[in-house]
């Protein structure tokens, strides 16, 4: 691993952290202002950070307490200042209707770094769905 993936590592790391802890300040520092978010809840694209940070708010609203977010298969690929990402997510957590709730996400990250510093510029999360019934699938071992 190049000291550049370390680096990029670190900084997903930290992005996992912000969720986790639901700290949207901290959270949005890895977005660039002119991110484009694709997310599986309507509109399904949000353009720029203001967008994203509503989003990101209207996601920790819904859990009462701390997000568990448990990064799986991550693979990544840097080269120079840019880098992408992609990895399953369990998201869990309680909800604020008292529903413990546990569902696969997978991310897709692409980043750029400027002036030194990792910035996401588009992300797309999407939701695996069993085509018979169209709920989310969960996959056997979980």
């Amino acid at each position: 691993m190049t000291s550049n993936d370390s680096e990029f590592m670190a900084f997903l790391d930290s992005r996992v952290d912000a969720c986790q802890a639901k700290e949207i300040d901290r959270l949005m520092s890895h977005y660039s202002p002119d991110i484009v978010y694709y997310d599986v809840v309507p509109p399904l694209q949000f353009a720029g950070a203001d967008e994203v940070r509503r989003n990101f708010v209207r996601w920790f609203d819904e859990y009462d307490g701390p997000i568990g977010l448990e990064t799986r298969d991550l693979n990544i690929a840097t080269s120079g200042d840019v880098a992408f990402a992609h990895m399953l997510h369990l998201d869990t957590g309680t909800t604020k209707n008292g529903v413990d709730r546990a569902i696969w996400v997978r991310s897709t990250v692409c980043c750029r770094r400027s002036n030194g510093k990792w910035l996401i510029t588009h992300e797309h999360i999407s939701v695996p769905i069993d085509p018979q019934t169209l709920q989310p699938w969960v996959p056997p071992a979980v």
